[in-house]
């Protein structure tokens, strides 16, 4: 008779059935109310809702801000995690640990510290404004805030990475002739895209959801400053709770599609193997 594995973790059936019930009390049971209050709007009532100008108009901003700061996220947030890796500096640490501040920061003070160096008469503002770059209350705005709350993503997935990298097979391609750009292009790219890729979806999705540092730098105009979850708390203010439910459903499904797209990208960008 073969003796069964033991560990120090209890066995697959009492951690499975933890594991399900953590979900449904976290995850499953608030999650069906959306679709249950939902439920309660007709077919006309709830297209009528989530298919408004105002609706589309919000999904657009919020996709589309999103997938702009994680895409500006992922170019920078590279350069960071190179540059805090690589290189020794005076002042390092400090700026290792400024890269963490926005996990740290609530989101509101994030909010209002953006607006206040970026409006009209702000810090940085007053030289953008006359050049014609308004950022405060602009769709602009919304960027640049999504993109300040979402750089600590990039930066953190893809430092351990550049950290375990082997400088034997760099050393390796530059005694070959190789040069700097060839030996980053060809040897070091290759192993930073999973990386990179993941920080990109994790920043993506949590600027989706994003509301505190926002609403402030927003400017919240309906039609053209107005994300997602701000129209979410409109509607509930308004005591519109199944327009408010039949919006925040429709958004989850579509975030949760467009998550879904990006790591099976992401997933085969990883299984081909680099040429």
């Amino acid at each position: 008779m073969r003796s069964r594995p033991g560990g120090v973790l209890p066995g697959f059936g009492l951690a499975m059935g933890f594991t399900l019930l953590y979900l449904t009390l976290i995850v499953f049971i608030p999650l069906s109310t959306l679709v249950l209050k939902t439920a309660t709007l007709s077919w006309g009532q709830f297209w009528e809702t989530v298919a408004s100008p105002r609706t589309l108009a919000a999904c657009r901003l919020s996709f589309g801000a999103a997938f702009a700061a994680a895409a500006i996220n992922a170019v920078f947030g590279l350069l960071v995690a190179w540059v805090l890796e690589r290189y020794r500096f005076p002042g390092r640490l400090i700026v290792d640990g400024l890269v963490d501040l926005p996990f740290a920061l609530p989101t509101a003070v994030a909010g209002i510290a953006l607006t206040t160096l970026y409006a009209g008469n702000g810090w940085l503002g007053r030289f953008l404004e006359p050049r014609g770059i308004k950022v405060a209350y602009t769709p602009l705005g919304v960027v640049v805030a999504l993109t300040f709350v979402g750089l600590p993503f990039v930066v953190r997935t893809v430092q351990p990475v550049l950290a375990e990298l082997d400088r034997a097979t760099e050393e390796a391609a530059a005694t070959l002739g190789a040069g700097r750009g060839q030996v980053f292009v060809r040897v070091i790219l290759p192993e930073l895209v999973p990386a990179t890729a993941t920080g990109f979806t994790l920043a993506f999705a949590r600027a989706l959801g994003e509301y505190g540092s926002v609403i402030f730098i927003a400017g919240n105009m309906p039609m053209r400053s107005e994300i997602t979850p701000l129209l979410i708390m409109i509607k509930l203010e308004q005591y519109d709770y199944a327009g408010a439910t039949a919006i925040a459903l429709v958004f989850l499904a579509a975030s949760a599609s467009l998550l879904l797209l990006i790591n099976l990208i992401s997933r085969r960008a990883r299984a081909v193997p680099a040429g």
